[in-house]
């Protein structure tokens, strides 16, 4: 089991930056590969960023490269999103989740948190 807890969401303008953050507690944190996904209002959950669990490979939905960055710190059980250049269509409630399986098979994530709101305005 691992417990999730977003949190770094907010409002800010566009072109601002923000940095997520995912703190995790429970069993081997280290172990689990580890996504972000978002969902803005009327549409369905979309992927955004995943890493492995050594965090040395990570892959990106196309449209989000060279302005998001996932990293993960696994002393700190913590994953981390670094968004730049924020655009309003970034606007969404951002999830991160853990996967004990392939870091792109998306239908190994089993844990989820909470959430947390991104709010991007023009």
């Amino acid at each position: 089991q691992v417990q999730l807890v977003e949190s770094g969401g907010g409002l800010v303008q566009a072109g601002g930056s923000l940095r997520l953050s995912c703190a995790a507690s429970g069993h081997s944190f280290s172990r689990y590969a580890m996504g972000w996904f978002r969902q803005a209002p009327g549409k369905e959950r979309e992927f955004v960023a995943a890493l492995t669990w050594p965090g040395s490979n990570t892959y990106y939905a196309d449209s989000l490269k060279g302005r998001f960055t996932i990293s993960r710190d696994n002393a700190k059980n913590t994953v981390y999103l670094q968004m730049n250049s924020l655009k309003p269509e970034d606007t969404a409630v951002y999830y991160c989740a853990a996967s004990g399986g392939y870091y792109l098979d998306f239908e190994t994530y089993r844990y989820w948190g909470q959430g947390t709101q991104v709010t991007v305005s023009s």
